[in-house]
């Protein structure tokens, strides 16, 4: 008794096929992912500099306020009569 050879529903040509789409379809998961992670550690870094940004911002602007204390008017007028030093308007003269 001879044995029959079972015939396959798919030619040697479709497995093929089917193999590659299914090599293709997890490359393209694993690189979706891998994009995915790659954006979210990017924004994470963004976030950071943001902050480090405003931090500096806030302390140029306490900085700003600290000078323009230092160079207010009266502090000058203190610090010239402690030195002996007098104010006279008349050796101020403006630009126009």
């Amino acid at each position: 008794m001879k044995k029959k050879k079972k015939k396959s529903l798919l030619s040697n040509f479709e497995k093929i096929m089917y193999r590659l789409c299914t090599v293709i379809i997890i490359l393209l998961i694993v690189g979706i992912v891998c994009g995915q992670t790659t954006l979210a550690q990017i924004n994470l870094e963004v976030q950071k500099l943001n902050k480090e940004v405003n931090d500096q911002r806030n302390k140029n602007e306490s900085l700003k306020m600290k000078i323009d204390e230092m160079t207010s008017l009266d502090r000058i007028k203190e610090i010239s009569s402690k030195y002996g030093l007098t104010y006279n308007s008349d050796n101020i003269k403006t630009i126009k």
